[in-house]
């Protein structure tokens, strides 16, 4: 990977903010866009500004051509069987609801998530408890938060599971599940398997055809795409099974004033007027992380924690959340710090981006069950992508272990 290069195609990075550029920690949030996605972006919105799947003139073609291509990159992107197995959403959080409400789940159907699960993968089940009666038990963690794949498996012996709807790679640590067993043993029991693909699908290769998973739901903001974009991927055959789920123009080939005729999948997911531009963005986002290559993009992330690991490990108060190998953890460094002067991840963070321009995470990430189960308050998070370098990852080290002295005796 030349990193150069790469830094030079995000303008972002190019800003100095109090005279110092930026080093931008915090990807498991948002990742920062290149330029060909901002020209894919800016093309549509200057040349061809209209809506698609509707009108017969010139530029709405243009547009539904667009739109079949970027759908056609995120079906060899995940390695679907075809293109209408794609749909196109506002994020993550919007692939998981759309599933826990279009399916058909009864009284006492058994959901199983991790205790890890970021909150768009924990409140649906709970809200659907509430309506539907489902029951939704969590499957707790090794001590060192990885899988537990004995204890997973003894649920099905005892509970009527219809799905398995897990985070893939945990925002919080960075530990990826064993995907491939965790599904075949639900499939082995009749359940289906749901994925929260967002930490995982901008990170490392998923071939959604390989993995067997029933669906998989990411955010193309995460993948140095356009905000407001998602996806969610399904097999065919379950998606005509789905019922839909927001309905009106674009779901339907025809209504009376009695009924509708809804269209098939995806375009009886994909209610109104889309966001074309956040379409047409994504689509270069694929093209562009494609050419860095998806391997160059995981090893040069573990190479950057193992670095950050080995130095931050050993200072005074700090614990790292997850797993002690770094591999394990991808690109994702969360910790917490017991400061003998008070101060929390809060104060650490806010130090780092106002000292130098470090910019983390701090907080419960969205995870607010795992910290309350642990009575722990919040954590530091560094994330990091594709155009982040080793200077930046030393640069760290030292500021945070002067940061940390702030508020030691």
């Amino acid at each position: 990977m030349d990193i150069k290069k790469i830094r030079r195609d995000f303008p972002a990075l190019w800003k100095k903010w109090n005279g110092k550029y930026p080093v931008y920690f915090d990807n498991a949030c948002m990742t920062l866009k290149p330029t060909l996605v901002i020209d894919a972006m800016n093309e549509y919105y200057t040349e061809y500004p209209v809506c698609g799947g509707r009108s017969i003139h010139k530029m709405a073609k243009k547009v539904d051509e667009k739109v079949t291509e970027s759908r056609e990159k995120f079906r060899t992107f995940l390695g679907a069987s075809c293109p209408e197995e794609i749909i196109f959403t506002k994020n993550t959080t919007e692939g998981l609801n759309l599933v826990s409400n279009a399916m058909d789940l009864k009284k006492d159907d058994v959901v199983l998530t991790t205790d890890r699960e970021h909150n768009s993968n924990l409140v649906p089940w709970q809200v659907q408890a509430y309506k539907r009666g489902i029951k939704h038990i969590i499957v707790h963690s090794n001590p060192d938060n990885t899988f537990d794949l004995d204890s997973f498996s003894g649920l099905f012996d005892r509970n009527k599971v219809r799905l398995v709807s897990m985070v893939h790679t945990a925002n919080l640590d960075g530990y990826t599940i064993p995907a491939k067993e965790i599904i075949k043993i639900a499939h082995d029991h009749g359940a289906l398997v749901m994925l929260d693909g967002a930490q995982s699908a901008p990170h490392k290769h998923v071939d959604v055809k390989a993995l067997d998973v029933d669906f998989f739901a990411l955010s193309v903001h995460k993948m140095a795409g356009p905000t407001g974009m998602g996806v969610l991927y399904g097999k065919h055959h379950l998606l005509e099974e789905l019922a839909p789920y927001i309905v009106g123009g674009d779901t339907v080939s025809d209504t009376t004033y009695e009924g509708a005729k809804f269209l098939p999948p995806p375009e009886k997911f994909e209610a109104g007027l889309q966001n074309y531009g956040g379409i047409i963005g994504s689509g270069a986002a694929v093209d562009y992380i494609n050419s860095v290559g998806m391997s160059n993009i995981e090893k040069h992330e573990k190479r950057l924690n193992t670095i950050i690991t080995r130095g931050i490990k050993d200072f005074p108060g700090l614990k790292i959340i997850g797993p002690a190998e770094p591999s394990l953890r991808g690109g994702i460094i969360s910790f917490t710090v017991e400061l003998p002067k008070g101060g929390d991840a809060h104060d650490i963070a806010l130090i780092l981006d106002e000292t130098e321009n470090i910019e983390v995470r701090s907080g419960a990430f969205c995870v607010h069950s795992w910290f309350n189960y642990r009575k722990c308050e919040a954590a530091v998070r560094a994330s990091l992508y594709l155009y982040n370098t080793e200077e930046e990852a030393h640069k760290f080290i030292d500021v945070l272990e002067k940061t940390i002295g702030l508020f030691s005796p």
